[in-house]
């Protein structure tokens, strides 16, 4: 390649504490706290399958932000260009699970570190530096973190970068779900890569059936590759010319927090390892690259947190080759 990168991937985001609660018990509720934020865990992934990975986002001073930023430093994660502060709290996200491993949140997170990052705090050099920028629509429901996302996505699709974008939809952070069409749609303007849920899709596109909405994305947008995850159907991958899809494998489902960013993760560890142009992928080279993600999501369900579960590259690949597919 003719640029010399210093990163693989850089994502920029939420960094925060989901506390987990089990259903209570007669006299008090028991529950445990895991670093989580979508694009740490994308970058976590990322980073444990052999990529070079950075984090920019704003990390509070506090104990809980401490165990955050160690967290990350030991998934491999390079936090060089996190900005850290004494005066907000860290956010924290609750997280109940349903008897199959389903998850419901709520969040603290008024004036809380990673909602105050400002333009001001972006390293724009480190984007300059990286193969893929990487961000959700998390940090873009407040400000001041809403106008730093944006700029963040602005300038790396000015700089070269091939932009990714998890539109991640969370409800109860919005102030309305107006609002959160208006902006996630933002998102949508920069990105070359696209991975939506299926609740996603038919939140931004209004349409009657998935393949309706996909073709509204892809004729509206851009996009390089649009990613439909399906939970346990697996995922579907659209470009402008082909579509595939597989069932995912049949795993035990203990906690299904995370195995969305673990399945992004693996394919943008997946997309640059081919290193090839989105264009020039082989049907075989697609549909390796979803065996290899499904089976990340996958394995992540298989314990509980997000990046504690995350799969090696030996388990993925043993996974494929010996767990079948959910019918």
């Amino acid at each position: 390649m003719s640029k010399d990168y210093l990163y693989d991937i850089i994502g920029l985001g939420e960094c925060l504490v989901d506390v987990v609660v089990d259903p209570p018990g007669k006299d008090s509720v028991h529950f445990e706290g895991r670093a989580g934020g979508a694009p740490v865990n994308v970058l976590a992934c990322a980073s444990k399958l052999g990529l070079k990975t950075g984090f920019i986002g704003m990390l509070s001073n506090d104990a809980l932000g401490k165990y955050l930023m160690k967290t990350l430093v030991d998934a491999g994660v390079c936090v060089r260009h996190a900005a850290v502060t004494s005066k907000y709290p860290t956010t924290l996200a609750i997280v109940s699970l349903d008897e199959k491993g389903d998850r419901s949140f709520s969040f603290y997170r008024n004036n809380t570190s990673d909602v105050m990052l400002d333009k001001e705090d972006v390293d724009f050099s480190a984007i300059d530096k990286s193969r893929i920028f990487h961000f959700g629509s998390v940090s873009m429901t407040a400000e001041p973190s809403r106008s730093a996302t944006l700029a963040a996505a602005a300038y790396a699709k000015k700089a070269g970068c091939l932009v990714s974008y998890d539109p991640n939809l969370r409800p109860s952070l919005w102030s309305s779900m107006e609002e959160a069409y208006r902006v996630i749609h933002r998102g949508l303007e920069y990105a070359d890569l696209v991975k939506v849920s299926e609740e996603e899709l038919f939140f931004l596109t209004n349409a009657g059936t998935l393949e309706q909405g996909v073709e509204k994305l892809l004729g509206q947008y851009s996009f390089k590759l649009l990613a439909l995850t399906l939970g346990p159907k697996g995922c579907s991958v659209y470009t402008k010319s082909k579509h595939f899809h597989s069932n995912t494998y049949d795993v035990k489902v203990v906690d299904t927090t995370g195995a969305g960013d673990a399945f992004w993760g693996a394919f943008l560890y997946k997309i640059l390892s081919i290193n090839k142009e989105i264009s020039s992928l082989t049907d075989d080279e697609i549909v390796d690259i979803i065996h290899f993600s499904n089976a990340a999501g996958a394995l992540t369900t298989t314990a509980r947190g997000a990046i504690p579960a995350l799969p090696s590259k030996y388990d993925i690949e043993y996974c494929i080759k010996n767990v079948p597919l959910c019918s």
